[in-house]
């Protein structure tokens, strides 16, 4: 597991993500929040008609000041609508005015609440450690006479702790859904990245077999075609000798095409009727060649070529095959000398080596993907691949590749 990967597993407590409203500012209000915001402004409303009646009812109190509790309780209520805008401005301002209003109690309990969703747990906490603070002084300022002063100060500041241990359980539990969601779209994008990679993997792989499998094919037609074209008075035997290689390479090339096409059609079953090329079938591919009329020179010092593992074999053939094709397109008549060697521990070694031309010829037109599909090949499969000009003039490839014991 990548770094990146275990950072995206972290807890949502720990990643703390955002949640709608954190920053304030105006927002609209879904009919969730107006029955919310109602709901709550009816139990407080409800909360302090019950204390200013208890106030009233006790006779102690001036009529003047219950009429100023009613008139401070009732604006209060009031504040609780904008507490989703200001939540911590609402919040303080409520704690201040409980000290010395009994009726403020209940709007200040739902500011709190209010701070400890929609405030991260540093903000929430200093403004819950405000109302710790001043729940002692509206008992001793104005002591209920039908409780003590110890008791009240500890229903205070218990009721302080549970609201503000409520919000931020909801605040957690609205912080795990975003973060869930979260997760949950990400999952969705990386699966859609990695089909979309996995697809260009796999077109960049059948390409690259279309161009290692049918380019062998298609230059000896084009060799032969061009020879045919050019000399139009060639002896008969020698005509009919490259209009076999015509015929035999198109042959061929269908039967190739026609697999590749079954591959894309039918993805996942069978690769085809006829086996895969393995290091054994090498000598094949050189008589190919030769009855094409090419001179290749062929140094196999692996003893037992069926025992070199398939994938490895099948490398080996390509670029054999793509050493030749090239040698046929580029230096025509000249000898192709073709080395392999190597044992399972040390690897496998292979150089398609072949000198300048000495002749004049018909440049047949090439792209070089097929190289750069050779080194891609030979890098998968765990080896390296060099190529390049011959300090003498010439081309060669040379190629290592693993051999497991």
């Amino acid at each position: 597991m990548t770094r990146m990967e275990y950072r995206w597993l972290l807890p949502s407590a720990m990643a703390d993500p955002e949640l709608p409203g954190d920053q304030g500012g105006r927002s609209r209000r879904t009919v969730r929040d107006w029955v919310v915001d109602l709901t709550a402004f009816l139990c407080v409303a409800g909360t302090g008609l019950l204390v200013a009646s208890s106030i009233d009812a006790d006779h102690t109190t001036p009529e003047g000041v219950v009429f100023v509790d009613c008139l401070v309780g009732a604006a209060a209520c009031c504040a609780l609508w904008v507490r989703r805008r200001w939540p911590v401005g609402v919040a303080v301002g409520l704690i201040l005015l409980s000290t010395i209003e009994p009726v403020a109690a209940g709007a200040m309990l739902v500011g709190l609440f209010s701070v400890a969703v929609h405030r991260p747990f540093r903000p929430a906490a200093a403004i819950g450690a405000l109302a710790l603070v001043a729940a002692p002084v509206q008992p001793y300022l104005r002591p209920d006479p039908n409780g003590s002063f110890l008791g009240s100060t500890f229903v205070g500041a218990l009721l302080s702790l549970l609201v503000l241990s409520w919000g931020m359980v909801v605040r957690f539990r609205r912080q795990l859904v975003v973060t869930l969601r979260e997760r949950a779209r990400r999952a969705e994008t990386e699966a859609e990245l990695r089909a979309e990679q996995a697809q260009r993997l796999a077109r960049e792989a059948i390409a690259r077999e279309m161009h290692d499998v049918l380019a062998h094919r298609l230059t000896l037609l084009s060799v032969h075609a061009g020879a045919l074209e050019f000399r139009p008075d060639a002896p008969p035997a020698e005509v009919a000798r490259a209009a076999g290689v015509i015929r035999d390479s198109a042959h061929e090339a269908l039967q190739d095409l026609r697999e590749i096409i079954g591959v894309l059609r039918s993805p996942g079953e069978s690769d085809g009727n006829r086996p895969q090329p393995t290091l054994a079938t090498l000598e094949s591919l050189i008589a190919e060649s030769r009855l094409a009329g090419m001179a290749v020179a062929l140094d196999n010092r692996i003893a037992d070529p069926a025992e070199a593992p398939a994938a490895t074999g099948r490398t080996v053939y390509r670029i054999a095959q793509e050493g030749l094709t090239n040698a046929r397109k580029h230096a025509p008549g000249a000898e192709v000398t073709v080395k392999v060697a190597g044992r399972p521990g040390d690897g496998l070694t292979i150089e398609v080596l072949n000198p300048a031309p000495t002749e004049p010829f018909e440049l047949v037109p090439g792209s070089g993907q097929g190289l750069i599909g050779l080194t891609e090949r030979a890098t998968l499969a765990g080896g390296r691949l060099d190529h390049g000009a011959e300090p003498g003039g010439g081309f060669g490839i040379r190629a290592w590749l693993p051999w497991p014991l």
